[in-house]
């Protein structure tokens, strides 16, 4: 429950703090990143609270995370990129709280 809770608490603590002329805008954009995680709806099961989402899921993998920083270097898809980039992190902590693991081999 609680990392549910930060990718939506994360996102308004950076818009906030970093985009403050525009947070409204950016955090409407980074909470519209957790669409990512409708690749989740491709597993089975859909959900699975011992699972790794990072490296399990299509979205998830190293070289969408890569696409995700990328996206960061530009100013137009900077705010998507970091929305994305907080998700992943986030995803990824809380696989290492869980199973011990940074990612799903």
């Amino acid at each position: 429950m609680l990392h549910i809770l930060l990718h939506f608490l994360a996102p308004a603590i950076v818009a906030t703090t970093f985009f403050r002329s525009q947070w409204k805008h950016a955090y409407l954009l980074m909470l519209a990143t957790l669409a990512v995680d409708l690749d989740h709806l491709l597993a089975n099961p859909v959900y699975d609270p011992s699972r790794c989402s990072i490296g399990f899921h299509p979205l998830h993998q190293p070289v969408f995370i890569a696409l995700y920083l990328a996206l960061c270097l530009f100013p137009k898809t900077r705010i998507i990129g970091i929305g994305l980039i907080l998700h992943m992190a986030l995803d990824s902590i809380d696989c290492q709280i869980t199973n011990r693991l940074w990612f799903t081999n």
